[in-house]
């Protein structure tokens, strides 16, 4: 419960006092580390497990390539992807090749990534794929990014058009005509204020508080550009000015859901928000920013992992 609330010291906390420990309750406490970026806590408890003699499970692994992702420590990972089956008879699947080739991609070895890819002993999966196709949008490796949403393309039109959405893929012109045309799924988001669970979407004007919570947003923003944020406007597919894009931005479930904890919330405690979605390129570099202008943390758990946004920074090291 504490783990997927982000709260891992209280998780941490349990676990040790736990007397009987089995094999699920170290996966788990090893996952969430890495998840919410405590990765060398992570592997520390990976040691410990090793050193009581106990011996890893597949799924132990994936937490423990997580980490290594998160540490940016590609020889280590790449020594535990080689151990699984020297020393433990595990035969590794495509959910471990993927979560390698994230730990890969995290840190920019996108060749390294492709040429695991193409020797590994399984069929090449729409995540393995997906996943670096992702890490070529953020180290700007349009070549191959462009080869890898082919790939994707091919294997499943709708999951292209859904990373368009969010911004992690190039989106050309004539695919706005057509994302105009279809259904969106629609960002929620999830903040908990004082027992009460509120909801928001992007663009909801619906709250009791919607004007206080679009004031706080548009104080924020102009203290944000003071502090060098600049709006990234391409995660806006709409055909409208530049002033109606940045408007739009704010409208951003997840910037909303932030604002009204600002207003709601005790001074200096961190802000929770589940989001079903990634959070979005300019979502993302505008909460680092706010975290420093408001000296809070906030825990955003979307689609892919935890950020714990804090004094400026992220956890997941701008990669997700």
């Amino acid at each position: 419960m504490y783990s997927q609330c982000g709260s891992m010291e209280n998780a941490f906390m349990v676990f040790n006092k736990m007397l009987d420990r089995n094999l699920t309750s170290w996966d788990t406490m090893i996952t969430w580390l890495a998840k919410n970026g405590l990765g060398e806590d992570a592997i520390d408890l990976f040691t410990r497990f090793k050193k009581a003699g106990l011996k890893p499970d597949a799924e132990m692994f994936i937490g423990v390539f997580s980490a290594c992702s998160v540490l940016g420590d590609i020889e280590e990972g790449m020594l535990h992807l080689e151990s699984m089956s020297k020393e433990y008879g595990i035969v590794p699947t495509m959910k471990h090749y993927v979560s390698v080739v994230d730990m890969l991609g995290s840190s920019g070895y996108l060749d390294e990534a492709l040429e695991l890819i193409e020797k590994m002993p399984l069929e090449p999966s729409i995540d393995v794929w997906e996943t670096l196709m992702n890490f070529c949008r953020i180290h700007g490796n349009v070549e191959l990014g462009d080869r890898c949403a082919e790939l994707v393309e091919q294997l499943d039109p709708s999951r292209l058009a859904e990373q368009s959405k969010v911004g992690l893929i190039p989106v050309k012109a004539s695919d706005i005509e057509k994302e105009k045309e279809k259904k969106k799924l629609a960002s929620q988001n999830l903040l908990e204020v004082r027992s009460r669970v509120h909801e928001y979407r992007a663009g909801d004007t619906s709250h009791p508080e919607n004007d206080k919570i679009y004031a706080q947003l548009r104080g924020l923003k102009a203290q944000m550009k003071e502090a060098g944020y600049v709006p990234e406007t391409r995660f806006v597919l709409h055909d409208i000015d530049q002033e109606g894009k940045e408007e739009a931005l704010l409208a951003h479930s997840e910037r909303l859901a932030v604002a009204y904890g600002l207003l709601s919330s005790p001074a200096r405690s961190p802000i929770r928000v589940i989001k079903n979605l990634r959070v979005c390129g300019d979502c993302h570099n505008a909460l680092k920013i706010i975290s420093k202008i408001v000296g809070r943390e906030f825990i955003i758990r979307d689609a892919k992992r935890f950020h714990h946004f804090k004094d400026g920074l992220c956890s997941c090291r701008d990669y997700w």
